[in-house]
C-alpha cells in the first residue's frame, strides 16, 4: 500500500487533527521520504523505513505542532524487571526464601545434613544468642547485595558465640584473627576488642569476604573456603589441580579436614532452612529491629548509661561484648547496642534530653527540608515527635535528633563500685610567677616546670600559638614543696638534674637549689 494513502486514511479515521495539521504531517512525511531516498543513494543496499517507524515519526511531529509546550511523545521502553527479594514478616522465613547458592549432591554435604538432623533443636538454641544481632546482619548483607548465605557464617564459625576463641586465636562470632581484624579496621586495646563486637566484626568480615570473592574471580565457594583456611592454602589447592589437569571446583580441592567440612556445613544449613519438611526445626524472629545502635558521642560508663535509659545493666553488657570493662575507651568507639527499638529509644526521656534539640517551624519549611538541613531523615523526625503525617505548621516547635550532650556519662572512680583504682592524694599548690625572658616558649616552660601544657595555657588564658613577650609574667600552680625559681637560661639543667648528678658524684647540690622534701 502507498504510504501517503495509508496515512491519509488513518488521519481521516481518527478525525482528531485539523486540516493545517494534515498538511504539516504530509510535509513531514515528504521530508522523511526524501531523507530515506537520499540515504539510500549513499549505501550499497536500499534502506526502507517500516510503517511503525514512519508512524512514530509522524506522531512526534503532529504532537509537537499541536502542543506548544514540549511533551514526551514516545513512551519509555519497559525495562526488564529485576527480581526483588521476598520480604516475609518472619526473619528466618525471609532468609530461607532468599538463599541463592546452588546445591549439588555430594557425600560430604549429606554427612553434614545428617549431622544437623541428628540435633533438630540446634538452630532453636543458637538463635537465642543470635536474636539481638541477626536482623542487623541480614540488612548489612542485603545492602551490599551479597548472598544471604553469608549471614549464616557466624552459626557455622562459632555457633554464634561472641566470646569464642579458637586454637588458632580467632576470636568472636565471626572468628577473626588479629591480623585480619586490624587490616579491615577493627580496633583492639585493653578496653575494647572489635572482634567480640558482633556488628563491628560483621562489617570487617563482609569486607574480607568481598575481597576474597574478587580474589577468586567471583567463586563464592572458593572465597568461603579461603575465609576459613586462608587464601594462600586455597590458591595452592587450585594451582595443584590445574597442574594435574583436574577439576578446580571446591568439591575437588584437597583442603584441610576442617575446611573440607566447613563449606558443606554452611550448604547443609542452607538446604535445611529451605526444606523444613525434613524435620529440622527453624526458629522464628520478627523481621524488624528489636535492638538499636546508639552513638553516645562521648566516653560512657555502662552503669550510668543503663540507669539513664532505664534498662538492665547486665543486659547492656551482654549485648556489647566488645567492651572489656565497665567503661568505654576514652578515644572510642562510643557506639552501643541497646535493647530498644528505634522508636522506643527516640521516645525515651534520656534521648529527648541529650540527643535532640528544639526547632521552630518557619514559613516554607517542610519535613524533608528540615531533615536535610540537620542531616537526619523524615522518618526519624516523625518518630521523635510521634507524628503520623508530614504536616507541620508555622510556629510549631518540633524535636530534631541532634546530639546535645551536656553531662558526663563517666564515673568518678573515687566512688565507683565497679573499678577500684588508687586515687592519688591531692597535693597543695602555690601560685608561682615566671617572668618571660627572650627565647622562652610555652612548650619549654611546661617541660621545665613539669606541668601539662594545657594547664599552663588554661592558667594564663593563652592559646598554643600565643606569642610570649619578654617581661610579661606567667602564672603557674606548682606543688607547694616544689617551686623552683629559675634565674639562669632555660637550657641549663634543672635542680632535679643537678641533684641526680650530685648523687652520682657524691657531691652536695649548690645552695641555690630549693630544699628537698624530707
Amino acid at each position: 500500500m502507498n504510504y501517503s494513502i495509508y496515512f491519509m486514511m488513518k488521519i481521516n479515521a481518527v478525525q482528531c487533527v485539523c486540516l493545517l495539521t494534515k498538511k504539516y504531517a504530509l510535509t513531514v512525511f515528504a521530508c522523511v521520504t526524501l531523507t530515506l531516498m537520499l540515504s539510500g543513494c549513499k549505501q550499497t543496499q536500499t534502506q526502507t523505513a517500516s510503517k511503525k517507524e514512519v508512524l512514530n515519526a509522524l506522531l512526534i511531529e503532529v504532537s509537537s505542532a499541536s502542543n506548544p509546550k514540549p511533551t514526551l511523545a514516545v513512551q519509555a521502553v519497559a525495562q526488564p524487571s529485576i527480581p526483588k527479594p521476598f520480604i516475609e514478616k518472619d526473619l528466618w522465613q525471609h532468609i530461607a526464601l532468599n538463599l541463592q547458592f546452588e546445591l549439588s549432591p555430594h557425600p560430604r554435604l549429606k554427612k553434614r545434613i545428617d549431622w544437623y538432623l541428628s540435633q533438630p533443636q540446634y538452630l532453636i538454641k543458637v538463635n537465642t544468642r543470635a536474636a539481638p544481632y541477626l536482623y542487623h546482619i541480614v540488612k548489612k548483607v542485603e545492602q551490599q547485595k551479597l548472598p544471604l548465605e553469608l549471614a549464616l557464617l557466624p552459626f557455622v564459625e562459632s555457633d554464634f558465640r561472641p566470646h569464642a576463641v579458637s586454637k588458632q586465636h580467632a576470636v568472636g562470632a565471626w572468628q577473626l584473627v588479629d591480623a585480619t581484624a586490624y587490616h579491615f579496621g577493627l580496633q583492639s586495646n585493653d578496653w575494647y576488642d572489635g572482634r567480640k563486637d558482633v556488628l563491628a566484626a560483621t562489617d570487617a568480615a563482609l569486607a574480607y569476604l568481598k575481597y576474597l570473592h574478587k580474589t577468586f574471580n567471583g567463586n563464592w565457594l572458593h572465597a568461603i573456603a579461603a575465609y576459613n583456611s586462608g587464601e594462600g592454602r586455597v590458591k595452592s589447592a587450585i594451582k595443584k589441580n590445574r597442574k594435574a589437569r583436574k577439576n578446580t571446583h571446591y568439591w575437588h580441592l584437597s583442603l584441610p579436614k576442617e575446611t573440607s567440612e566447613y563449606v558443606p556445613k554452611l550448604l547443609a544449613l542452607s538446604y535445611l532452612l529451605q526444606h523444613p519438611e525434613t524435620g529440622f526445626k527453624r526458629p522464628t524472629l520478627p523481621n524488624q529491629a528489636t535492638t538499636t545502635i546508639l552513638d553516645v558521642g562521648q566516653e560512657f560508663n555502662f552503669g550510668i548509661l543503663a540507669n539513664l535509659l532505664q534498662i538492665n545493666k547486665q543486659q547492656l553488657h551482654a549485648l556489647n561484648p566488645g567492651y572489656l570493662r565497665h567503661q568505654s575507651p576514652t578515644d572510642g568507639p562510643h557506639k552501643v547496642l541497646v535493647p530498644l527499638t528505634e522508636k522506643a529509644l527516640m521516645q525515651s526521656a534520656f534521648y529527648r534530653e541529650q540527643f535532640s534539640r528544639r526547632y521552630t517551624v518557619k514559613q516554607n519549611d517542610t519535613l524533608y527540608g528540615i531533615a536535610r538541613r540537620f542531616s537526619t531523615s523524615v522518618n526519624k523526625i516523625k518518630q521523635l515527635n510521634d507524628k503520623q503525617s508530614n504536616l507541620i505548621i508555622v510556629g510549631e516547635r518540633i524535636l530534631i535528633n541532634q546530639a546535645n550532650i551536656d553531662r558526663s556519662l563517666t564515673v568518678d572512680y573515687q566512688i565507683s563500685p565497679y573499678l577500684q583504682q588508687q586515687v592519688p592524694t591531692q597535693q597543695a599548690t602555690i601560685e608561682h610567677h615566671h617572668t618571660i625572658e627572650s627565647g622562652d616558649s610555652l612548650w619549654e616552660l611546661s617541660l621545665f616546670y613539669k606541668v601539662p601544657l594545657k594547664d599552663l595555657l588554661d592558667w594564663n588564658n593563652l592559646q598554643a600559638a600565643s606569642i610570649l613577650s619578654p617581661g610579661n609574667v606567667l602564672i603557674l600552680h606548682l606543688p607547694a614543696k616544689q617551686a623552683p625559681q629559675p634565674t639562669q637560661p632555660l637550657n641549663t639543667p634543672s635542680y632535679l638534674d643537678k641533684l641526680e648528678n650530685a648523687v652520682n658524684s657524691s657531691e652536695v647540690p649548690s645552695s641555690n637549689v630549693p630544699n628537698l622534701p624530707q
